[in-house]
């Protein structure tokens, strides 16, 4: 029997799913760049991609609905066309394309409400990276406004085959994950924001791989200035990581690393020769732009924990 338009709907969507995942578990963190996302995945011998030159994108394979929906990062001087923000019901308010509620990308998303068809959302991070969110799906529509109201779902959903009807389990569902969501991106913005400052290396060993670099905070989130700006951060390998949160190290606001002292007088491998005791009253590696070096009253406040800690 021929394969109705539903059902290469439906496959093209769990392949997107697929590709998605696949992508994140080979690459580094959950965010993923822009040309990935531009090229896309194959399905039965046809490109597919991800991402168009406007905010919502239907691939050429797909029958009338929109696979994904994007947002930018703002630039200095210009509204991001698409942004999204929370609205009052605790979905996301993604705004039209243009004003025409009649334009057919608007028409598109519009059919993906009526259908409860699952989107992908690719929420910019930085210029070049995005964090994407699946399944997506349009909860309401206000033309008034001109905008879409989108919920986010968990992955698990769609792997367990349950329904994917609006009742009011899954609603509840969804403003969870809709609301994790939301701290993923902040987090996630921190994390790309210090990477591309520090030029994705270690400020301690210089290590270029992305997959093993973590954004560090300084103050920590819960403290009255822990927030999550790139002069509040520090890139650093996941070993280096680990030994600044549990005071193995520490950095003085002159910018030189301080090793504890029964760690430097401590005989074992050459790991911790090479890894710890040898960036002994190292300086730190750190941004080009003064605007994004680590703020040195928060690095006098961080060491002052580490000398106790010693």
């Amino acid at each position: 029997m021929p394969e109705t338009p539903e059902e290469l709907d439906s496959a093209v969507r769990m392949a997107a799913f697929a590709f998605l995942e696949d992508q994140l578990l080979e690459g580094a963190g959950e965010t993923l760049p822009i040309d990935i996302l531009r090229q896309g995945f194959t399905f039965r011998g046809r490109r597919v991609p991800l991402l168009g030159p406007q905010g919502i994108f239907k691939p050429a394979v797909l029958p009338e609905i929109p696979l994904t929906i994007a947002s930018v990062p703002p630039r200095k001087g210009k509204p991001a066309p698409y942004d999204d923000t929370p609205g009052p019901d605790g979905s996301l308010l993604y705004r039209y394309r243009g004003k025409d509620p009649t334009h057919h990308e608007n028409v598109g998303l519009r059919k993906a409400m009526m259908m409860k068809a699952p989107l992908v959302y690719l929420r910019g991070i930085v210029p070049g990276r995005y964090l994407p969110e699946w399944p997506v799906y349009v909860v309401g529509d206000d033309p008034s406004s001109l905008t879409f109201h989108v919920s986010i779902d968990d992955h698990t959903v769609l792997r367990q085959n349950e329904s994917l009807i609006g009742d009011e389990a899954a609603e509840v569902r969804r403003a969870y994950v809709t609301v994790q969501a939301r701290q993923r991106l902040h987090q996630a913005q921190f994390r790309e924001r210090v990477l591309r400052a520090y030029r994705e290396c270690c400020a301690i060993c210089k290590l270029r791989h992305r997959e093993l670099l973590d954004a560090t905070h300084i103050l920590p989130d819960k403290h009255p200035q822990g927030e999550p700006v790139v002069s509040n951060g520090l890139s650093l390998c996941k070993l280096h990581h680990a030994a600044f949160d549990r005071h193995i190290l520490g950095i003085r606001p002159d910018l030189r690393i301080d090793v504890r002292i029964d760690i430097l007088e401590e005989i074992d491998g050459p790991m911790l020769e090479h890894g710890l005791q040898g960036f002994q009253d190292h300086r730190l590696v750190i941004p080009r732009r003064s605007e994004e070096q680590p703020n040195p009253d928060f690095l006098a406040e961080r060491y002052e924990l580490f000398r106790r800690a010693s």
